[in-house]
């Protein structure tokens, strides 16, 4: 097993996941875990992550040292790499500049780097830099303006790399894990990903057993694949329930009850919920606030359902949600070390609940729920379908939501996707969508002087919704985009393409 210490990093758990894709049991702790505990784990090796604080602050995170005196090797990545060097009497400083995305790394020769070329292309994320290396250790690799982008204490225990190697767009970082878990660690391969649905189907069996259910449903990839989960572990003894919050898709509110209709579902129920969602939104501008009144209205009409149904079909105890490991990360919810980044509307939650909440796939990344579904055995093209967002177009709209807004957003992503699709990029990208913000701009069509709002385009390319890459649209597929846009949705004279990697921004905009 490789144990990852959680210093509170975004990828913390990505680690692990890209761990266990290696075939080997990877288990995150807390970062001040005891050494008593970590000997009884006995792990083959340590992996630090990343986090969000400064090693040279008061209250910076650092494990116990006499992880260096358990004869185990210890990887630190960016904040861990940097944690590593401060522990062990190197000098850590804020640098001249910050390096986020894509960077060209220079490689040295080391055991971590077997069957990577002198020069390779690495994620990073960080402001601050290792300037003076610990005693025994010397610098494996470089960025043009980085000297220390990774070291290695010179028996090739101990290792940081200033750059991340378990995010997709460090191209050969799942290499550089590898040679750590099995060159450096000795690790054996003892995990699978096949065991894991009926891990979970067998989990929801168990905690639920015969008390009865509310599936919070969206059309989503995440509340089908736990819709289903639940459909195979406790048959049709739960009630699916989708609320029509005004904010949705273009159609969505069909497409949906079409959906869990072709899937036979014995109980769903389709809930229009648009005025008390619009009516609670009106006058906000603050995206937090926003996120959080989405959130607590969701659950208020869920728990209304839920009594409502219980006078027909007795007591209702838990509330299903579809929710998955980014989710929660960027809502800071398993991690006392994570900096919050936005709160998720099904995980920032009401305290005082009438449901408790029970989510089966709460652990897993986006790619992983599809894989998953595939072995439920649900068709692709409901699985593939690109991400939307529980708050909806609310978290699409800068500033404050109206029904004005709305109208032109469902239009102009209705546009957008429908050219996706038609030029068969959709299936190239991992998630495409549209933006209002709250400026206008002066434009002109048909001599006449217009004043209208300008609106952004955002297609990105991803795996995990981690780390993403701004998608590479032809030039040709972008004017047409534009020209339907302007042409056909009333109130638009002007479309922006967002060519942002994440980090530093997010997918979503609010």
């Amino acid at each position: 097993m490789i144990v990852v210490m959680d210093l509170g990093g975004q990828y913390c758990h990505l680690i692990a996941r890209k761990i266990r894709e290696l075939g080997v049991k990877s288990e995150i702790i807390p970062f001040n875990t005891s050494i008593e505990k970590i000997k009884r784990m006995n792990p083959k090796g340590i992996i630090l992550s990343g986090g969000p604080n400064d090693v040279n602050a008061p209250d910076a995170l650092f494990p116990d040292k006499g992880i260096f005196s358990l004869g185990i090797p210890v990887l630190g990545i960016c904040y861990g790499h940097q944690a590593i060097a401060k522990m062990l009497g190197g000098r850590v400083i804020s640098g001249d500049f910050k390096e986020y995305g894509k960077k060209i790394i220079s490689i040295k020769k080391n055991p971590l780097f077997k069957g990577l070329k002198k020069k390779e292309q690495g994620w990073l994320s960080h402001g601050d830099t290792v300037k003076v290396l610990p005693k025994g250790f010397k610098s494996i690799a470089s960025t043009e303006r980085c000297n220390v982008a990774a070291f290695a204490s010179k028996n090739n225990k101990f290792f940081g790399l200033q750059f991340h190697p378990e995010v997709r767009h460090t191209p050969k970082g799942k290499i550089v894990l590898k040679n750590f878990v099995f060159s450096v660690c000795r690790a054996k391969k003892e995990w699978s990903i096949k065991k894991l649905k009926n891990i979970l189907i067998n989990e929801a069996r168990e905690t639920i057993g015969n008390k009865k259910v509310l599936m919070a449903v969206s059309g989503g990839v995440d509340s089908l694949v736990s819709s289903t989960i639940l459909k195979k572990a406790i048959g049709d003894n739960f009630f699916c329930v989708f609320i029509d919050t005004g904010l949705m898709r273009k159609n969505e509110a069909a497409y949906v009850k079409d959906l869990y209709k072709k899937l036979k579902f014995k109980n769903f129920f389709a809930l229009n919920a648009e005025e008390r969602f619009m009516r609670r939104l009106k006058g906000v501008t603050d995206p937090e606030r926003k996120r959080k009144i989405i959130a607590t209205t969701f659950i208020r009409v869920f728990e209304e359902k839920a009594r409502d149904l219980e006078k027909t079909h007795g007591r209702i105890e838990f509330l299903a949600q579809g929710t998955i490991y980014p989710d929660r990360i960027e809502s800071a919810q398993p991690s006392n070390s994570a900096n919050r980044i936005k709160s998720h509307h099904n995980v920032t939650l009401p305290e005082k609940m009438d449901l408790t909440v029970f989510e089966p796939i709460k652990e897993l990344y986006k790619d992983e729920v599809r894989q998953l579904g595939l072995s439920l055995g649900i068709t692709k093209k409901f699985l593939f379908r690109h991400p939307f967002p529980g708050p909806g177009l609310a978290i699409r709209i800068i500033g404050e939501v109206t029904k004005e807004k709305v109208r032109i957003l469902q239009e102009v992503d209705s546009i957008f996707i429908e050219e996706l699709e038609k030029s068969n990029y959709y299936d190239k990208t991992w998630q495409a969508l549209a933006a209002l913000l709250s400026l206008r701009s002066v434009g002109v069509m048909g001599d006449f002087r217009t004043y209208g709002y300008i609106v952004s385009l955002r297609a990105v390319d991803s795996v995990d919704a981690m780390t993403a890459d701004w998608a590479k649209l032809p030039h040709s597929l972008l004017e047409r985009i534009s020209t339907r846009i302007v042409n056909e949705v009333k109130g638009v004279n002007r479309v922006l393409y967002d060519i942002t990697q994440k980090p530093p921004a997010t997918i979503e905009y609010e």
